[in-house]
């Protein structure tokens, strides 16, 4: 950072003062070892108190439940998630983005260098690669040797972790939170439903489109199933693409930390993402569409399904985000599809509320899971833009159904499925607003459940499909 007076700013804490924090594990403290214009340090050093963290616990007490490893072990020497809930609870402002001094601080990528000196990483290097390298960072571990002394022994599981990027500090300070557990594959407390909110509020803006999402999700939730299979559902709304590193676990696979026979277990249920993204391509095939716009296309999970279709001639995918554009087209693999095949999709950046031309003339435009995205003030300009200016023949529009939110155990009342949802409709609010629009510009509309029809709440996400009037 070039400023240790912008770095004091950012994370709440002053460069002249060397300050205490308790916590659960012991006490944190917060020292700046270096402080100046071209460069500053802060360095987290957390004290963990062994005793302390047994104190009380069932099987801490008594000969027949006592075990030593209780009292010696690594916690004290090396990050983990001691370490990750310390960085939360000292510097929980800085990780939210607020800087009501300095406001236009939080929002700046700045140059960032991250060392962690002893760090338990379960499968070494390699997985702490996977882990920060897709988000940026240039990543320099090494493994560090059981017994320097005797090189025979090998490495130990620990490894030296120096980080190196430009980025917020807020999204740095979120990224260790979930990774350092993730890496560390243990926690030392227990790992509730509250879990699943908390991964979901750090990994916001980074953890959906990960790669390892389903790797970095089972191991900061314990490897407890449900769990699991709730949050990957969630991170797959918000990414919209299918959760197949979950779904195609075994029982018992040591991966997913079950021990449960296939006999015990029944099958999961079928993605809530796989549904809709079956009932928007059912709709255009009897919409009989060979051209498509899928409007907000995000990472392009839809567009994988489109192209896999040859009925489907022309396609186009949009989204006002270069990022997830760019990540549309590596997951397409789109610099090595067969030419005849290339020729068919194109992906442009476009926002769905600006009048573009080049959404004009095609038989179809998706909005799947995208309305609830825009501020309620923002509707009639894409209303405009897709049944005013485009027009196509038909529109297939997908939004969650906020009636179903009760049926989700761990989403707490009056919470929306994502942060980023400005609203989240009921039925009727959904129908009156399509048959509103369908008025409007000259379309008959009709309604499709997708997922489970409850027969109090309906069905988890509502499909409508617009007709253009001849």
């Amino acid at each position: 950072m070039p400023d240790a007076a912008d770095l004091g700013f950012l994370l709440h804490k002053h460069p002249g003062k060397a300050q205490q924090f308790a916590t659960a594990a012991g006490t944190a403290h917060v020292v700046w070892p270096e402080a100046a214009h071209a460069r500053s340090t802060v360095a987290l050093v957390l004290e963990v108190d062994p005793i302390a963290l047994v104190r009380g616990r069932p099987g801490s007490r008594g000969d027949t439940a006592f075990t030593l490893d209780q009292y010696v072990n690594d916690r004290p020497y090396a990050a983990s998630s001691m370490l990750a809930v310390a960085l939360g609870r000292v510097f929980r402002t800085a990780m939210a983005g607020r800087c009501d001094a300095r406001p236009d601080l939080p929002g700046r990528a700045i140059p960032l260098e991250v060392h962690v000196p002893v760090l338990r990483s379960r499968g070494g290097t390699d997985v702490v690669e996977r882990l920060f390298a897709p988000l940026g960072w240039q990543v320099a571990a090494t493994s560090l040797p059981l017994d320097e002394q005797i090189p025979a022994w090998g490495d130990s599981p620990y490894v030296d972790l120096r980080l190196t990027g430009t980025t917020r500090l807020a999204d740095a300070l979120t990224q260790l939170y979930v990774l350092l557990p993730a890496l560390d594959d243990a926690k030392h407390y227990w790992v509730g439903h509250d879990e699943v909110e908390k991964l979901l509020r750090a990994g916001t803006g980074w953890l959906a489109g990960h790669p390892e999402r389903e790797l970095v999700t089972r191991r900061y939730l314990r490897h407890r199933r449900a769990l699991v299979t709730t949050a990957v559902g969630r991170l797959a709304e918000v990414d919209d693409t299918e959760p197949e590193a979950l779904d195609n676990a075994v029982p018992g696979d040591p991966e997913t930390g079950s021990e449960a026979t296939e006999d015990d277990v029944p099958p999961p249920p079928e993605p809530l993402v796989r549904l809709r993204h079956a009932a928007v391509l059912e709709a255009l095939r009897e919409e009989q569409a060979a051209t498509v716009a899928d409007v907000g296309c995000g990472e392009g999970a839809l567009l994988r399904r489109l192209v896999q279709d040859p009925a489907f001639t022309r396609i186009l995918g949009t989204d006002v985000s270069h990022r997830a554009l760019e990540v549309a087209a590596r997951r397409l693999h789109l610099d090595r599809m067969p030419d005849r095949t290339r020729a068919r999709i194109e992906l442009l950046q476009s926002s769905a509320t600006y009048r573009d031309e080049r959404l004009a003339g095609f038989d179809a435009v998706v909005l799947m899971e995208v309305v609830e995205h825009l501020d309620p003030p923002r509707l009639p300009a894409l209303e405009r833009t897709v049944f005013g200016h485009a027009r196509p023949a038909s529109v297939v529009v997908t939004t969650p159904n906020a009636e179903y939110n009760v049926r989700y155990e761990t989403l707490p009342a009056g919470r929306m499925r994502h942060h980023d949802h400005r609203f989240e409709w009921t039925r009727d609010e959904f129908r009156a607003w399509a048959a509103a629009v369908a008025a409007a510009h000259g379309y008959t509309v009709r309604h499709v459940p997708v997922g489970d029809d409850d027969p109090q709440v309906g069905p988890p996400t509502q499909l409508a499909v617009f007709r253009r009037v001849a």
